[in-house]
């Protein structure tokens, strides 16, 4: 298991990034979480399997069919573990 932080620059926000990225990590077991900064990133943080971790940043690398991401900066963390894969909006948890 191994744990990563992800600040996502572009046009990440409005662009139902948070949603779908939620269901790719679904898909690939990720847990961990992630939410809108106030600046238009977006942030996350998450722990799985070294290669859905990997497919999990590439994915991220492009977003849903409106994102038009221009970075994804990485930096790997000590193992957190987590529930489940979880939203952040304004405090609240979906």
């Amino acid at each position: 298991m191994e744990t990563a932080h992800l600040l996502i620059i572009g046009k990440v926000q409005g662009v139902f990034f948070r949603e779908t990225s939620r269901k790719v990590a679904e898909e690939l077991n990720i847990k961990g979480w992630i939410k809108n900064n106030p600046n238009g990133d977006v942030e996350a943080l998450i722990t799985g399997k070294e290669k859905e971790v990997d497919d999990f940043v590439n994915w991220c690398r492009v977003g849903p069919e409106r994102a038009e991401v221009d970075e994804v900066k990485i930096s790997k963390q000590q193992v957190q573990h987590f529930e489940k894969f979880e939203v952040i909006k304004k405090n609240k948890v979906y």
